[in-house]
């Protein structure tokens, strides 16, 4: 399988590179630089070039509070960079596989998300992606989008500057006081692990609107206090509500997505608990990616 890679030296794009390269595929790595998704003429050159069967995209603008700010690059890069690349898909005969978000929902619902229910968008970023997913289902012939949620990876998120277990871990060993909201639940998800379950996922040839995410729930706070645990690290940690917490983004206070379309297929990713230790693990052993 060849793959057009959008975003290989990024958090999730770093693990995909490492999955697709172990399995063998012929991989075609492309970072921001080489490509900017905004550009339709330069996503079609960069897919007529690089001629691939998948092209698989990382490509956001993910800062959510500064997407309340320029909202008009949000909606750019998330809708139509990812119609760009349907558009370019189509032309060329490529699957495409695009990333959205728990953010595409209110966080209102009693249980997990499932495909199916309605988005309802509380932010910039939230309604941004949701355009990008009706784009991609419009433009593309065949194509995966995939739901996701908590991301955090070795590579780290260059955006962000870090990533959430990362930054936790920096407050406790500087022994910072750390509030950290409890009334918000989600799925943290190691992107190595989403990163298999994509490749799996990409086999099967069942194109259309997935959930994957780690299995099982938690609140920030109780990842945190488990970060720290497993980090062995006594740190100066408490629950707060998110209310006090001022911020421009409305957050779903329910962002559990239901991967019970992804097990009908017969994938399964692991729990949450489990991929933490194999992330601090990874990290104390962490090999630079080469894109070059």
């Amino acid at each position: 399988m060849k793959v057009l890679l959008i975003g290989a030296n990024g958090q999730l794009g770093s693990d995909l590179l490492k999955v697709l390269q172990a399995a063998g595929d012929a991989v075609v790595p492309v970072t921001h630089a080489q490509l900017d998704v905004c550009s339709e003429e330069r996503a079609a050159e960069v897919m007529a070039e690089a001629k691939p069967d998948v092209a698989i995209s990382t490509a956001a603008y993910h800062r959510v509070e500064e997407c309340e700010i320029r909202a008009a690059l949000a909606f750019q890069v998330n809708g139509i960079g990812a119609m760009n690349l349907a558009r370019a898909c189509h032309r060329s005969g490529a699957v495409l596989v695009n990333f959205s978000t728990d953010y595409v929902f209110d966080g209102k619902k009693n249980g997990a998300y499932e495909e199916t229910d309605r988005p309802s968008p509380l932010s910039v970023y939230g309604a941004s992606k949701v355009l990008g997913e009706h784009l991609v289902a419009a433009y593309a012939d065949r194509y995966f989008v995939i739901r996701t949620c908590g991301l955090y990876g070795v590579a780290g998120s260059s955006g962000k500057g870090g990533n959430f277990v990362e930054t936790m871990l920096n407050k406790a060993m500087a022994g910072d006081a750390i509030r950290v909201v409890d009334d918000q639940v989600l799925t943290p998800t190691y992107t190595a692990d989403l990163a298999k379950a994509t490749r799996q996922l990409i086999l099967t040839g069942n194109y259309g609107l997935y959930h994957i995410s780690s299995e099982g729930q938690c609140s920030w706070y109780d990842f945190t206090r488990y970060i720290f645990d497993r980090a062995g690290l006594d740190a100066k940690l408490s629950p707060v509500n998110s209310s006090q917490f001022a911020s421009p983004v409305k957050r779903p206070a329910n962002s559990v997505l239901s991967k019970a379309k992804l097990r009908a297929l017969g994938i399964s990713i692991p729990s949450w608990k489990d991929a933490l230790p194999r992330y601090l693990e990874e990290r104390s052993r962490k090999v630079p990616v080469d894109v070059s």
